[in-house]
C-alpha cells in the first residue's frame, strides 16, 4: 500500500491546490461555476502529477495507456464545457446556494467537497501510474479502452447534439426527444459511466480490485445526487413537456422508447 500511499498524497496535493486556487478565482469573478471547467482538467492535472514524479514505472505500457485515456477525456470535457460556459452567468445551481454565507460554503462544499471526490474517483488511476511493476497490457486492458470508447462516444455525441438543440432560441422550453436522447434522458452521464468503469479495468488487470469504489461513486453521484436527480428535481418546472418525456424515454441505461398512452395525449 505504500505506492498508492505516495498516489493520494501527490493527487490530494495537486487537487488542493488546483481548487484553492479555483475558489479565489471564483471570488474575484463572483462565478462559483467555474468549477465545472476545473473538473476535467483536474484528474489530467494529478495523472500527469504521478507520472512525472517516477514513483510508478512511467515507460510501461499500462501506466501511458491510463495517462492517454484520462487526458483524451479531460480535455475533452473541459473545452466542451468551457465552449458551453463563454459569456455566459453563474450557473443557476450555484447562483441558488448564494442564499447562504458563501464565500466559505463555495470552499467546503462545491470546491473542497468535489475535490475530495476527485480524489476517490480518480482512485483506479493512480493504482495503474503508481504500480512499480506492471503486468503486460492484456485482455482486461483491451475491454477497457473498448467501454471506455464508447462511453466518450456517447458523451461527445449526446453533448453535441444538446448543444446544437440549445442554440435555436425556439427551444428554450423544449425537450430534445431525438438522437441519442431519444433513447436515454441522459445519454451523456451513461456515456460517464462507461468511461469510468473502462479505466477501472486497466487497474484491475494491475491487481487493484479494491479501486471499483471510484466508478462505483461516480455512478452513485450521477445517479443520484449531482446528476439525474439534481436536473429532474426541477426541470418540469422549466420545460412542460418534460412530464412526458419521462413517462416515454429510460432515465439512463439507453433502451428504445415506451409508446405514449392516452394519460400522455395520444
Amino acid at each position: 500500500m505504500g505506492q498508492i500511499t505516495t498516489g493520494l498524497l501527490i493527487t490530494g496535493s495537486v487537487v488542493a491546490i488546483v481548487m484553492g486556487a479555483g475558489w479565489l478565482l471564483s471570488l474575484a469573478k463572483r462565478d462559483a461555476s467555474i468549477v465545472d471547467l476545473i473538473w476535467g482538467m483536474l484528474f489530467g492535472i494529478s495523472a500527469w502529477s504521478i507520472y512525472i514524479s517516477g514513483v510508478g514505472s512511467p515507460d510501461s505500457g499500462r501506466p501511458v495507456l491510463m495517462l492517454v485515456l484520462v487526458t483524451i477525456w479531460g480535455v475533452r470535457l473541459s473545452a466542451h464545457l468551457a465552449v458551453r460556459k463563454w459569456g455566459e452567468p453563474e450557473d443557476y445551481r450555484y447562483a441558488s446556494m448564494r442564499r447562504r454565507p458563501f464565500k466559505w460554503w463555495s470552499l467546503l462544499v462545491v470546491f473542497g467537497l468535489q475535490g475530495a471526490v476527485a480524489v476517490v474517483v480518480s482512485l483506479p488511476i493512480q493504482a495503474v501510474l503508481v504500480d512499480q511493476s506492471p503486468s503486460p497490457i492484456g485482455w482486461l486492458d483491451g475491454l477497457g479502452v473498448m467501454i471506455w470508447s464508447i462511453g466518450l462516444a456517447f458523451e461527445t455525441v449526446a453533448d453535441f447534439q444538446l448543444s446544437r438543440f440549445r442554440s435555436d432560441p425556439s427551444n428554450r422550453q423544449a425537450v430534445l426527444d431525438s438522437g441519442l436522447w431519444r433513447y436515454s434522458r441522459h445519454p451523456n452521464y451513461f456515456g460517464d459511466c462507461l468511461v469510468w468503469w473502462g479505466l477501472f479495468l486497466p487497474a484491475l488487470a494491475a491487481g487493484a480490485a479494491w479501486t471499483f469504489i471510484g466508478p462505483l461513486v461516480m455512478n452513485y453521484l450521477l445517479l443520484r445526487i449531482s446528476g439525474v436527480a439534481m436536473l429532474e428535481r426541477t426541470i418540469c418546472d422549466r420545460r412542460p413537456d418534460y412530464a412526458d418525456y419521462i413517462r416515454q424515454t429510460n432515465p439512463f441505461f439507453p433502451w428504445r422508447p415506451r409508446p405514449a398512452g392516452p394519460s400522455d395525449g395520444a
